[in-house]
């Protein structure tokens, strides 16, 4: 199930989020408190999105982003995406951006913008995706 983030489920995907980045092959130090910090910055912000993945009644999933008016429509930009490790390579982070494309058709939002670093391996994912 994919729900909107609001300040009720931001622990839930605090958690994901270190578990996410604080191992290989990212290797963060993030501590709960910089990153609480950090994910409440993008929820205070007046065009936040954000989108918790439950599996079970357990966040395993997330993506943190705000719209932004470009010249030629409305964006989505995807500030934030993470998968809890153990859920990776099985089909939920696809699920999570299948929502996004459908969020951004029904909001009549025209694109959906993502940026990572082409070296790490989220890039060979986000290809395979489409993004």
């Amino acid at each position: 199930m994919i729900v909107p983030i609001t300040i009720e489920n931001l622990d839930d995907c605090i958690v994901v989020f270190l578990k996410s980045y604080n191992q290989p092959p990212w290797n963060y130090n993030w501590t709960y408190e910089k990153a609480k910090q950090y994910l409440s910055e993008y929820l205070d912000c007046k065009q936040f999105i954000g989108f918790a993945l439950n599996d079970q009644n357990q966040t395993v999933g997330a993506i943190f982003g705000h719209k932004k008016t470009w010249w030629t429509n409305q964006q989505l930009m995807i500030d934030e995406f993470f998968i809890s490790p153990e859920k990776q390579r099985m089909g939920y982070g696809k699920k999570l951006l299948e929502f996004c494309d459908q969020y951004a058709i029904e909001k009549q939002i025209g694109s959906i913008v993502l940026m990572t670093n082409k070296y790490m391996p989220s890039y060979n994912f986000y290809d395979k995706t489409g993004y």
